[in-house]
This record gives C-alpha cells, structure tokens and sequence, in this order.
C-alpha cells in the first residue's frame, strides 16, 4: 500500500473533540490546511512531524475585542478613574505614528501567539494596513476596522466625516482578502453622530461586511444614550433596523431585558472583556447563554491585562462563581465546557469563517498544543477542568494556524522576535520608561 503523504503528522497525542471530551492517543493529521484524525498511525509521511506525547491538542483561542493600537499604553491603564477611554486611550492613540502602530501590531502579534491566540477582531486604528501587513506576515487570522468617529471632541487626528468612513471601510473590506479581512466599526455609538452610524452600519449590511463597536459597557454611557435618543442602544439599532447583518458587541455589561431579547432575535454576537470589565461591571452571561447568544471572551487590548486568554477565562469564572453562583447556589454557574466554548467555537464566530473553533474532521486546522507534562498541570482527573484551572498562556508550546506551523517550541516561526522587542525597547527608552 502506497503511504499516504501529509503536510504536518502529530503522533500518540491528545485532543478536545467539539464535545469538550479528550481523545488520547490519538494520530492528527493535516494536509492543504485542512485537519484529518486517523486510527491508524501507520505508513504515513509528512513534511512535518511533531512529536505528540505529553501534548493536549484543542482549537486555537480567539480573542473577540482587541485593542491593536493600545499595545503600548501597557501600565498606564489600571486603577484610573472612568471613563478611560475618552480621558487616556483615544488621546493616546491620536498621538500614534504609522511606524509606532506597526511597532504595536507587532507586538501583539507576537503576545497573541505565545498565548494560544490563533484569532483576533481589532475594533479599530488609523492605521488599519499597517496593522494588516504585520498581522498577515504572523499568519495570525484577524479582523480589522478604521477607527471611525466624528466627534468634535475627539482629536482632530481621529475624527473623519461619515462619507469618508464609509469609503475608507469599503476600501479595506476590497483590499483585504487572506487571513486578515475588513471589518465596519464606529468607535462607540456615542462617540458618532446618528448621520455616521447610520450611513456606516447601512453600508456594511449592504456589501455583507460584518459590524462591531462597543456597546453597553458603562453605565453612564447608556444613560448618555437614553438621554440623546429615548432609547437604550440596542433598543435604537432595533427600531432604526441596525442590526440586519453580522454584529460583533464587545463588553454589554448593562443590558435590559428587552435589549437581551433583541440581542437573541438579531444574532448578535458578545465579546465579554472579563479583566477590564471588573472595574465596570458583572454581564449576565448565564441568561444570554440560556438565549443561545454566542458569547465569547476579549481581551479589550494589552493595556487591560494583557492578551492571555487562558487569564480571562480563570477570572471570568471566579466572577461568575461569586456574583452569580453564590446567590443562587449554582456550584457550576460557568462549568469549564462552557468556558473554553466561549474562547474557541464561540468566538470563532465572530470571525465570519466557516469551519473554525472545533477540532473535527476536514476543519480549517486552527489548533494549539499545551504542553501538560509540567507539576501544575499533571497528574490530572479531567483535562479540560486541568485547562480552566491551571493552564497559562506560556504553556502552549506549538501553534498551527491555517494548516502552517506559526510557532514551534515555543519559537515564533513567522516574525523577528529579537528585532521587535530592540524596537519596543528604543521606544521604552525615547519615551522615558527605561
């Protein structure tokens, strides 16, 4: 018999099935970017062989709500009074450079990978191409928008008329076509007049771009909204028929019921930031779960906490254990199956790509390997709880994107490490943080 041929071969390894149950000794297979698991491990060939053992193999995390052009306002961030973003993250982001947001592009990607972050949705900068260029040399899959407001308050670097919004979006979506593709987004709906909110979200519907901002993640916010316009944000996107194609929510934290019924009728999709949330916050996540919302986990950008979303899943269940558990003596308000659910399959979806966030047969091959042959993950009952509890971003060992090994041992395979982090540190130093 001829010996089937192959582009990566793992032998006796472990996986997660789409089930949340772990397959042992298992042989993974991965040929033209697709994935393949065999019973029979024998007469193969492969370009690559990795050697399984000790490996626990599960869909790469995606990170629905990331923050790009803050990757270098890491520190500055925590215990700040609200609200952050209008007092430090947009001024600091007006002052960027192209060449220090391709600096932040590059770090992130760097931070993502050696996290177990195969996928990312960017809620926007001013310079989408450059973060495009990075991003797609990585071999990470991303999604990503202009920062779009108009504003008079907002620096004049950021603000941008409705028109030209909607023609820089449309451009992106056109010249994006690999890994990394276009997105429409607004800074926050109280950040844009009605004129661009309207003409941007009618222009994304219209050309099948899927749509993201922030929503509902301060309180005062929504009471700004309510003042403006008479109805709470999601209410408003319902009665202006908003929200007829894809849509990405980060945060909704405060939600009313009507806005929770709306969200489940439209489809939209959740991105919850659980570390930067804590200070604003707890979502009800078991009722939009409980609707069939898909929710899935962000990491709001390097400057909440970092990119490790094995972090944010560990802390958002500590969250939901005491604020929602507690009271009602639900020992497994967010069991771990949930957990990694939100981090793979869920928020994969917010990728608009079919296929991703489960390891099944002929799935685009997005996966990681955790090394769990170390004292704090092994000898373990249960994997996947092991994984919940105990599992860092620094135990991921190998990262295969797209059918193309990105990281081996460690040893991020697609970008200069070494160059990038003298680059960050010529910065550090120009900017008086060394």
């Amino acid at each position: 018999m001829n010996a089937q041929t192959y582009d990566i071969l793992i032998k006796d390894t472990s996986y997660i099935k789409s089930d949340m149950q772990v397959v042992k000794h298992a042989t993974i297979a991965i040929k033209e970017g697709r994935l393949s698991f065999l019973v029979d491990g024998t007469n193969l060939l492969a370009t690559q062989e990795l050697d399984g053992s000790s490996l626990l193999w599960m869909p790469g995390l995606v990170d629905g709500h990331l923050h790009t052009s803050q990757q270098l306002l890491r520190g500055r961030l925590l215990d700040e009074r609200p609200v952050i973003w209008k007092r430090i993250n947009v001024p600091f982001e007006s002052t960027l450079t192209e060449q220090e947001s391709s600096l932040s592009a590059s770090l992130a990607a760097l931070e993502m990978m050696k996290a177990g972050t195969t996928g990312f949705v960017d809620v926007g900068g001013r310079f989408a191409l450059s973060f495009a260029q990075v991003y797609e040399q990585s071999g990470l899959r991303g999604r990503l928008s202009y920062m779009a407001n108009d504003n008079p308050n907002a620096p004049a670097s950021l603000r941008v008329t409705a028109m030209d919004a909607v023609g820089r979006m449309l451009d992106l979506h056109t010249q994006l076509t690999g890994r990394v593709k276009g997105y429409a987004s607004v800074t926050a709906l109280t950040a844009a007049s009605e004129n661009m909110i309207k003409q941007m979200i009618t222009a994304a519907q219209e050309n099948g771009i899927p749509f993201e901002t922030h929503m509902n993640e301060y309180a005062s916010e929504v009471f700004e909204f309510v003042e403006r316009y008479q109805m709470r944000p999601f209410e408003y996107l319902e009665n202006e028929g908003l929200l007829a194609g894809p849509f990405v929510a980060a945060h909704c934290i405060f939600l009313s019921e009507r806005e929770k019924e709306i969200i489940q009728h439209r489809g939209v999709m959740v991105a919850h930031c659980p570390f930067s949330n804590c200070g604003k916050g707890v979502p009800d996540t078991p009722n939009l779960l409980a609707r069939g919302v898909a929710v899935g986990f962000g990491t709001d950008g390097s400057a909440h906490g970092g990119l490790d979303l094995f972090k944010e899943i560990r802390l958002f269940r500590g969250v939901m254990n005491a604020v929602k558990g507690v009271g009602s003596a639900d020992y497994a308000v967010m069991d771990a199956a949930t957990l990694l659910k939100m981090a793979t399959s869920n928020a994969a979806g917010m990728l608009n790509h079919t296929g991703l966030g489960t390891l099944v047969e002929g799935a685009p091959a997005d996966l990681i390997a955790l090394n769990m042959d170390q004292v704090h993950m092994w000898p373990t009952h249960n994997m996947v709880n092991t994984v919940v509890e105990s599992a860092s971003g620094s135990d991921v060992v190998h990262s295969i994107i797209d059918g193309r090994l990105v990281m081996k041992d460690r040893v991020v395979l697609t970008l200069d490490e070494e160059k990038i982090r003298h680059e960050a540190k010529q910065w550090a130093v120009a900017h008086g943080l060394v």
